[in-house]
């Protein structure tokens, strides 16, 4: 009886520290000096405080324990509201927040830089550790979908000429 408790009572805690862990976010600049420091791929999500989807993205897949482990593991994670005012300072360039002309807010210039004008929310940019942009991905993605994109480029599949090989590979194991 005091066996099987045990077992219990580590098997409900084990799952409590599996279900909380989270993804580590960071500043763009905090991501860029720890890639220099220990390299590996930069994920930066790009928000706004606006974007319902951004806020799903947020409570589904972000807050996935899955998917926060996984992060953690292979990428600096950036948080990066495309509406900010920060000065930001990359590859010699000064990049900063801009308000239109009616008053509001408008884009920061590195957002527009990263998303290459293509302004939509939530978009991913996925870097790899010589800060060189791989890929931009607009829109919510659910966890299947995301995780097989973090699979693919933390595993560099996208530099076979046969990465399609590897998504058909992929999907088949997480759907089963």
């Amino acid at each position: 009886m005091k066996k099987t408790l045990l077992i219990i009572l580590i098997s409900f805690f084990g799952l409590q520290v599996y279900a909380q862990e989270t993804i580590k976010w960071m500043r763009f600049d905090e991501a860029i000096k720890a890639c220099e420091k220990s390299p590996k791929k930069i994920f930066i999500d790009v928000y706004t405080d606006w974007c319902g989807w951004c806020k799903r993205m947020d409570q589904s897949t972000f807050s996935h324990p899955v998917i926060a482990r996984y992060m953690n593991e292979h990428f600096y994670a950036v948080k990066f509201d495309a509406e900010c005012n920060d000065t930001i300072e990359f590859k010699g360039h000064r990049f900063r927040g801009t308000s239109r002309h009616d008053g509001k807010k408008g884009s920061h210039q590195l957002a527009y830089a990263l998303l290459q004008g293509k302004m939509s929310y939530p978009s991913y940019v996925i870097m790899n550790e010589e800060k060189q942009v791989l890929q931009v991905i607009n829109g919510f993605q659910p966890v299947k979908n995301f995780e097989l994109i973090l699979h693919f480029f933390a595993e560099e599949a996208y530099k076979n000429p046969n990465g399609d090989v590897f998504l058909k590979t992929f999907k088949s194991e997480i759907t089963e």
